[in-house]
């Protein structure tokens, strides 16, 4: 600062003198120049100055059932608890007491969460994830329908699909057992009295193997009676994931949509025979929604992350009758300098092997090993102490080669 404070004195003293000042503030050696931080525009401010967008174009849509709101006697009631629970003596002294405990029931606060803020907190997660954006562009929803879904393995264990956890495709394997509310209202929170249908759709966005925009069907179910899943119409009979070897991780989702009345999704029906062909189970959900916007509505949503597993060969060859895909990265060739005519301070023979075939490299490695190993007794045997061993009267290099082959150090492993 003292240093910066003398050039800014210098300045001022030179424009009384009739000189143009020009103040230049200088920190830790690095000159200011501009606007300061905080005053300046940002680099996403310019680039959104000079590409504007019509706000109403871009715009979410929320396209799912609105908020229930409580009536006042349910608010009144509530108030009236939190009284009682501010009087009760034998409450307070069980809460400030150390060697007493509160008991909590977690059945009852589990299920307080899952009626109040798990819609919220799912729909923020799938945000995160993309999915919203992936399956309905600008639109989104918050899942007022809890969706219970399981997969039983043959171990007796249960997998839950909750929040993006990872499922791997041999655990998802089979037809998972998914459960929900059918009979509740969404929109009053009320038991309804008539008959309630659904259609439950499960696709991957991240799984097609030609169009970028599309995505895999793998299940989809319509006509769904009062929440009982088994008595619906299955459209497209469910198959497991299989995201290929070497892209990372896929989504698996699954939409809960409620019908307005019963719908013929009969256009959508894959046979048995073709169940396996993925050019039928091509799906797009939001064109989906834009032919049925006005008789459904999207109420659950939950899904699932999975990657790849050994198992996906045999269901690939097999089931899919597909050539397992793999990727992999194509990394660029190494950057190779100009070769030096006199190269100055650097090993002689690792130097001239950098320019030169790496086969016709290898196929020397092994003549040499090859050469000095018996077909019967094998391998000369290795040297008690090879750093006691003189080298005279051979070059530096090949001394320092001949040492690490002698130690097994060096590029010599790799052959």
């Amino acid at each position: 600062m003292a240093f910066s404070s003398f050039i800014i004195k210098q300045q001022l003293q030179r424009g009384i003198s009739g000189i143009t000042p020009l103040l230049s503030i200088i920190r830790n050696g690095h000159t200011i120049r501009g606007k300061r931080p905080g005053v300046a525009r940002t680099l996403a401010q310019r680039l959104q100055e000079e590409n504007p967008q019509d706000a109403e174009l871009i715009a979410r849509v929320d396209i799912g059932f609105p908020k229930l709101r409580a009536p006042r006697s349910h608010r009144q009631e509530r108030i009236q608890h939190l009284k009682v629970q501010r009087k009760n003596v034998e409450l307070e002294k069980k809460a400030r007491n150390h060697t007493r405990k509160v008991l909590i029931s977690l059945d009852d606060v589990s299920k307080e969460y899952m009626r109040i803020n798990r819609p919220y907190d799912l729909r923020i997660i799938a945000d995160h994830y993309g999915v919203y954006k992936d399956l309905f562009d600008l639109a989104y929803f918050v899942p007022r329908v809890n969706l219970d879904i399981q997969y039983h393995l043959d171990s007796g264990i249960d997998i839950p699909v909750y929040n993006g956890n990872v499922i791997k495709p041999f655990e998802a394997r089979e037809t998972p057992s998914v459960r929900f509310d059918g009979k509740t209202d969404p929109i009053t929170g009320k038991p309804s009295n008539s008959q309630s249908l659904w259609c439950l759709l499960a696709t991957n966005p991240d799984s097609h193997p030609a169009a970028q925009n599309k995505e895999i069907v793998h299940w989809f179910i319509a006509n769904i009676p009062n929440g009982e899943v088994n008595k619906g119409e299955v459209l497209i009979d469910y198959l497991q994931p299989f995201p290929p070897k070497g892209i990372g991780f896929q989504r698996f989702v699954f939409v809960l949509y409620k019908q307005n009345k019963r719908i013929d999704f009969n256009n959508f029906k894959i046979d048995k025979i073709s169940n396996n062909n993925l050019e039928k189970r091509t799906f797009k959900t939001l064109d989906f929604y834009r032919q049925y916007q006005d008789d459904i509505t999207p109420a659950g949503l939950a899904f699932y992350q999975t990657d790849y597993d050994n198992s996906l060969t045999k269901f690939y060859h097999e089931v899919l009758n597909l050539k397992e895909p793999i990727y992999e990265y194509d990394f660029p060739d190494i950057y190779m300098a100009d070769q030096q005519q006199f190269p100055l301070k650097r090993p002689f023979n690792t130097y001239m092997d950098r320019y030169r075939d790496i086969k016709q490299v290898n196929k020397e490695f092994l003549e040499r090993k090859l050469a000095k190993t018996h077909p019967f007794d094998g391998p000369e045997p290795q040297l008690r102490y090879p750093n006691a061993q003189p080298l005279r009267g051979i070059p530096s290099w090949l001394r320092t080669e001949i040492r690490k082959e002698r130690l097994k150090i060096g590029r010599i492993n790799d052959y």
